[in-house]
């Protein structure tokens, strides 16, 4: 099975934040609507992981993530 995962880099305390971590497939670029719900989900995720950066004092990423926390978020409905 895929995964995305977006984090944003590690902070002076430990593990990075993991603002998006889902499976995906085929099937969610099957259509051009579930394509484009696959995209804002990870443009939320990008934004955020932004967020947070602007948020702390530049650190520089110096390993991979630890243990990835669920996504919050949740998609449109259409």
């Amino acid at each position: 099975m895929a995964r995305i995962i977006v984090t944003a880099d590690r902070d002076i305390k430990g593990a990075p934040p993991v603002l998006l971590d889902e499976s995906v497939y085929s099937v969610h670029l099957s259509t051009g609507h579930a394509a484009m719900q696959l995209i804002e989900r990870l443009g939320w995720a990008l934004s955020d992981a932004e967020e947070v950066e602007r948020k702390r004092p530049h650190t520089r990423r110096d390993g991979p993530s630890d243990t990835p926390r669920a996504y919050s978020r949740q998609p449109v409905q259409a």
